[in-house]
Formats: C-alpha cells, sequence, structure tokens
C-alpha cells in the first residue's frame, strides 16, 4: 500500500501536469481568460463567492507545480522507503500541493487567504517531521514568520470590506490612486515578503531545512517561497507606482546579496542551497520591484527546476554519506555518484547561468534589463555582485564535494543505483536544460532585443568568471589565509550568521520579555508580594513564638506575671467598652 499510493500520486499529478501544459499552450494562442465564480452567502449587499481565474500564468504554474511534486513524490518512494508513516507523509505533500493551487487559481482575497494558511500549516506539520528539539524551534519560527504573512492577509480582508466584494481582480486598474488601496498594497507587500522570507523575515528559510530533503525540494525550493512573488505579480498594477515598491528592490537586493555571502561561510549542505534558493528570491522580488513582473515570473519558473533537481541530489548524497550534511566530510563523489554528480553540476551550472541552460535565460534577461533600466549604480552594483557571489558559491561547493578526498570513514560504499530516485532526478534534468529556451519562446508575445554596449552585455560573463575564479582561489586556501583574507573574527562572524538575523528574530524578539518577566518573578511574585503576604507573617509569629518560648522555659515568674499583665489589658479594654 505504501508504495502504491506513491505511484497513483505521481501518475495523477504528473498527468493533471500534462493537462496544464497542453490547456496552457491553447490558452495562449487564442489569448484566453476564463473567469469562474458561484455565490456561496449574500447579506446586505455582501457576497461572498469563490471564484477561480484561469488564464496562462496561473495554468503554467500550477503546471510547475504539479510537476515537480509528481517527481518528489516518486523520489520518495526510495528516499522515504524506511519510513513507517509514509502513507502520512505523502498525504501531508498532497494536502501542500493542492493549497498551492488554490493559492494559484484565486483571484479572491478569501481563497487566496485559504491557500496561503494551507501552506503554512502543512509548511509547519513537514518541517516538524523528524520530531527533535532543532525540528520543534525550525518549524515555531516558521510558522510565527508565516503567521505575520496571515494576519496581513486578514488585514487586508478587512480593508477590502469598503469595496464590497473581494475579488481583487476588478479593483487593480481604476482603484490605483485609492488610500484604502494604498493600505491594502503595503499589506500585500509585506505579506508576500513573509512568505518569500526576505529581509528582515530571512532566517526562517534555512532553518525549515530540518524537514525531510524532499520536503525542501518541493516546498523550501520551488513552491511555498515563491508565493510570495506569484502574489505580487498579480497584485503588479497595484504597486508598481507605489513608493514602498523601492523599499522592497533596496530589501529584494539586500537579501540577495546576504545570502550569497552567507552561503560561502555555510559549510552545511543543504543550507547553503537554501541559501542561494533565498538569493535568487531577493532576485525575483527586486526585478518585480522595478516593473518587470513577466521577467520575476520567467525566473520563478526556471529556478524552480533546477533547484527541485539541486535538493534532490543533495538528498541522494546525504543518504550515502551516512546521513551527514557536512560538506567537509564529503569530497570525490563524482568518482562514485557519477550520475547524481552529473544531475548537480549540471543543476548548479544552471543556477549560475551558464549559457544556454535553464537560469541563463532569465537570469541574462534581467541583468540585461537591469543594465538597461534608468537607476542608480548602487543597484547595478548589488545585482551583478550578488551574481558573482552565486558562482563563487557554487564553485565552493564543488570544490568540496567533487574535487576534495573523501574524507567520511575509510571503509565506504557508495553506490549510484537507486533507480527510483536517478529517473525522478532526470526528468527534472531534462527540465532544467530546455525550460529555459521553451518558456522563452512560449511567455513572451515577442522577443526581447536588447542593444547594450559590448561590455555592459560581456559584463555577466566578466562576473561570472571573476566569482568562479574567486571560489576556486580561496577553496584552495588553507583556513589561515581564508580568515585574514576576511579581515577580523567579528566581521566573518557576522556575514556567516546572516547579519545576526537568526538570532535577532528568536532572541532578539523574546529576550527583554523573558528577561523582565523573571525580574518580575524574583523581586515581586517571590519577593515583595512574599514578603508582605505569606512568608512575612509566618516569619513574624515565629519571631514572636520563640521569644514566649524564652519566657515560658526560663522563668516562671516572669511568665506567671506576663499572664497577669495580660489578664490586666484585657479587663481595662473590657471595661472601657462599658
Amino acid at each position: 500500500m505504501n508504495k502504491n499510493i506513491c505511484f497513483f500520486s505521481f501518475f495523477f499529478l504528473f498527468m493533471f501536469s500534462m493537462m496544464n501544459f497542453y490547456l496552457m499552450i491553447y490558452f495562449v494562442m487564442n489569448n484566453l481568460i476564463i473567469f469562474l465564480e458561484w455565490e456561496l452567502i449574500s447579506f446586505n449587499s455582501m457576497s461572498v463567492v469563490m471564484s477561480i481565474l484561469i488564464d496562462w500564468m496561473s495554468l503554467l504554474f500550477m503546471m510547475f507545480v504539479s510537476l515537480i511534486s509528481s517527481v518528489v513524490i516518486y523520489y520518495s518512494k526510495s528516499y522515504m522507503s524506511s519510513e513507517l508513516n509514509l502513507i502520512r507523509f505523502i498525504i501531508l505533500v498532497l494536502l501542500f500541493v493542492f493549497s498551492m493551487i488554490l493559492l494559484i487559481i484565486s483571484p479572491n482575497i478569501i481563497s487566496i487567504l485559504l491557500g496561503w494558511d494551507g501552506l503554512g500549516l502543512v509548511s509547519y506539520c513537514l518541517v516538524i517531521y523528524y520530531q527533535n528539539l532543532k525540528s520543534y524551534n525550525a518549524g515555531m519560527l516558521t510558522a510565527l514568520s508565516n503567521r505575520i504573512g496571515d494576519v496581513l492577509i486578514l488585514l487586508v480582508i478587512s480593508w477590502m470590506m469598503n469595496y464590497g466584494s473581494w475579488n481583487f481582480v476588478f479593483y487593480l486598474d481604476f482603484m490605483l490612486n485609492d488610500f484604502v488601496m494604498m493600505i491594502i498594497s503595503m499589506m500585500i507587500i509585506l505579506a508576500a515578503m513573509t512568505k518569500s522570507a526576505q529581509i528582515p523575515f530571512s532566517s526562517w528559510l534555512p532553518a525549515a531545512m530540518a524537514a525531510p530533503t524532499p520536503v525542501s525540494a518541493l516546498v523550501h525550493s520551488s513552491t511555498l517561497v515563491t508565493a510570495g512573488v506569484y502574489l505580487l505579480i498579480r497584485f503588479n498594477l497595484l504597486i508598481v507606482n507605489f513608493f514602498f515598491i523601492k523599499i522592497l528592490l533596496l530589501l529584494g537586493m539586500m537579501t540577495m546579496f546576504m545570502a550569497g555571502i552567507s552561503a560561502n561561510y555555510e559549510f552545511d549542505l543543504k543550507k547553503i542551497i537554501a541559501l542561494s534558493t533565498l538569493s535568487q528570491l531577493g532576485l525575483m522580488m527586486s526585478i518585480l520591484s522595478m516593473g518587470f513582473p513577466d521577467l520575476a515570473f520567467f525566473h520563478l519558473l526556471t529556478h524552480a527546476m533546477f533547484k527541485a533537481l539541486l535538493f534532490m541530489c543533495a538528498g541522494v548524497i546525504i543518504h550515502m554519506m551516512n546521513d551527514i550534511q557536512d560538506i567537509r566530510y564529503m569530497g570525490g563523489v563524482s568518482f562514485y555518484l557519477p550520475l547524481t554528480s552529473l544531475c548537480l553540476n549540471i543543476s548548479n551550472m544552471a543556477l549560475c547561468g551558464i549559457p544556454f541552460l535553464a537560469g541563463f535565460y532569465s537570469k541574462d534577461l534581467i541583468l540585461e534589463v537591469v543594465s538597461f533600466s534608468s537607476l542608480n549604480l548602487f543597484v547595478f552594483f548589488f545585482y551583478y555582485i550578488s551574481t558573482g557571489l552565486t558562482v563563487y558559491y557554487t564553485i565552493r561547493l564543488l570544490m568540496y564535494m567533487m574535487i576534495n578526498d573523501f574524507n567520511l570513514l575509510s571503509i565506504y560504499n557508495l553506490y549510484d543505483e537507486d533507480y527510483i530516485m536517478l529517473n525522478s532526478m532526470f526528468l527534472l534534468l531534462f527540465m532544467s536544460l530546455i525550460s529555459g529556451s521553451l518558456l522563452s519562446w512560449m511567455i513572451f508575445y515577442y522577443p526581447y532585443m536588447i542593444y547594450l554596449p559590448f561590455n555592459l552585455k560581456m559584463m555577466v560573463i566578466y562576473v561570472s568568471l571573476l566569482g568562479g575564479l574567486m571560489g576556486f582561489i580561496i577553496s584552495n586556501m588553507n583556513i589561515y589565509s581564508v580568515s585574514k583574507f576576511m579581515m577580523t573574527y567579528n566581521l566573518s562572524n557576522f556575514l556567516c550568521l546572516m547579519w545576526f538575523m537568526p538570532t535577532l528574530s528568536t532572541y532578539g524578539l523574546s529576550y527583554y520579555f523573558l528577561n523582565f518577566s523573571q525580574n518580575l518573578l524574583k523581586f515581586i511574585d517571590m519577593g515583595w508580594s512574599e514578603m508582605y503576604s505569606g512568608q512575612g507573617i509566618i516569619y513574624i509569629l515565629k519571631k514572636y513564638s520563640v521569644f514566649y518560648v524564652i519566657f515560658q522555659m526560663n522563668n516562671l515568674k516572669i511568665y506567671l506575671f506576663s499572664f497577669v499583665l495580660w489578664m490586666m489589658i484585657i479587663i481595662y479594654l473590657l471595661f472601657m467598652n462599658i
């Protein structure tokens, strides 16, 4: 039964993907959009309607989501074969896919909230799938970071009550300069930043690598994290002339830069790939905020393919390395796992933007459009340095895994004959090779012809070569020269720990409150309130008792005299009352 559910899910999702593909071609050729809606409740001129928007964009994204999820489920058949609760795992993944599809096809903010919340909840369940303390912490950080976005979408729902309906598609054009729409677009941007892990919400994405590797391949590379970008593509008409979009451009570039630098310091294989995802998300967000939603969507799709493949290769290698993720133990993988290394290297090259692979078409186009745009030198340098850093950490990963010696055990048995994993990886490998050219021919109505000076046109190649050279040189240095190269220990600590963002978003938020509570407990609950209530009264009574015991034990005369004295006082009081 366990194996059958994998096959059935794979078959269903793959066929669904193919259906979406053919439908998408039909919709693009005939320029169709289908809008379905049916009314659920109507009260006081407020109607709650369920609506579905099907156009080429939603069909194409659904095709990619279902294709990757079908491949990941097929891969899980082997990867999770020792798992007792495999059915539960597959059902969680399917729930995730259906939430994502609901998010993709809904032009209605309420159904978007349903899909959005479904993504967050299922993502939490999948992150804490391996139940240990690290997973619980990561899951909590993920859930609470995404919860900010959920709350913002709830606020958007309440603000959209002013318009009498929640179908935001109708309001995008003619409500552009409305004050309420400005508030709504600001909230949408913030919500998208939480889901797509932009600064200052970046820390949850590397933490979510506590999930099983198939989950990382599906959820944290291609679908969940791109939900924010997709939402902004849908709301694009609203936010393109909005002042807050410039802040998004800055934050997107900072995310891209920060993730690129942190990936060069990281030794955990899955975290390196997660930081590379973060860098590409920063790229999508920043090009989106410059007013090119079609380019952002194009890069989103090509990136989904090779990043899912990269995670799958990482999963195979982690399996072989006895579940160790530290790249310092790995090495010489290309001798023992040739086919996995082939997939890993091609997906890495696609990530770098090597010409005529998937990543090249979208990344090169984005960088040329940036060179063409009228933005300042700061933006220009940020884009190109981040591109160089991508090649830098890729070459570093390559040096550690392919070229170094194997460092794990003196006796080892590595094999590359897990055909279920390999078949699923080869499907994505094929897509990583062709999806860039395929999409660039299909989704752009006219070919982009960008005319630039020769050196500016070749700038992408220059920074890529420079980044690759730097990665090669620094991987060959010993550790002392690397620390010298990076000036100080404190600076490298700052760069290594994602600009202290994980610390700030966990301890930074809780430390002062918890510290205040501790002081409150110490000085009030266990301090003054004890002094003035229970313990204080006991203390006073005890002291008096001790005082009287001295009288009672030592001197009968004093005891009797005190007794007489008490009697006299009582009689005096009684007479005074009379």
